[in-house]
């Protein structure tokens, strides 16, 4: 019968900081011990022991660099990707895929793309809906908000106040999607624009002011 042990004692792996480098070299160096400096620190003396022989090689506490894959756009085709996707925010990374391959011979996957505008803080998301408004419908909007702006408490409590919704029977899948920045959830292109259609759908309308409430009505849209 073979019985392993586990040493329960042993500090949890975790990466060093540069500060953290400069300290145990700097205890190593007062002949503070290995394990000593691995106590404080919440290592490994191994890992203390690796640090000793890389200062000694090296004479710095820095991490070698690792080799990676190269990066297979240059800066200039990441500003094509991320002005591609402000150009036309409903734009699909693999629209953008082609665009580039067709701009700059260069061959990136969607992924690619994608990491490249989520560098630029670019993420895909749905567009705030709002009714489509023309500049007379915007005016108009304004002017009403101004000549009411200074309305009192009694003034508001004898305006009835209504809305409706729509509830889809069928439902369709239209869901676009577009590339904006945190913050840009209002901005004119990145909004999806809609009007009021029917078919398929029920509408429900009420209405309430301060001191009453009517009941709902509810009817198919054909």
């Amino acid at each position: 019968m073979c019985i392993i042990l586990h040493n329960t004692n042993m500090p949890p792996r975790r990466k060093l900081s540069d500060f953290d480098r400069t300290r145990a070299i700097a205890w190593l160096q007062d002949r503070v011990g290995v394990r000593e400096v691995a106590r404080r620190l919440q290592v490994s003396h191994s890992v203390i022991i690796r640090l000793r022989e890389r200062f000694q090689a090296t004479g710095t506490v820095k991490e070698r660099p690792r080799p990676g894959q190269p990066k297979k756009t240059t800066a200039r085709e990441d500003r094509f990707i991320r002005r591609q996707a402000l150009q036309r925010r409903t734009i699909t990374s693999n629209t953008i895929r082609r665009r580039l391959q067709a701009a700059t011979n260069t061959a990136v996957c969607q992924m690619t793309t994608r990491r490249r505008l989520h560098a630029g803080n670019l993420h895909a998301r749905r567009p705030v809906r709002k009714p489509k408004l023309t500049a007379a419908h915007r005016a108009s909007r304004l002017a009403w908000c101004t000549a009411h702006q200074r309305w009192t408490r009694a003034q508001w409590q004898l305006v009835l106040f209504s809305d409706e919704s729509r509830f889809l029977v069928k439902p369709r899948d239209g869901r676009i999607r577009v590339w904006r920045r945190p913050g840009e959830q209002l901005a004119d292109d990145a909004v999806q624009e809609v009007t009021a259609f029917g078919g398929g759908s029920v509408m429900v309308w009420g209405e309430s002011a301060a001191t009453t409430r009517l009941p709902c009505t509810m009817w198919m849209a054909t």
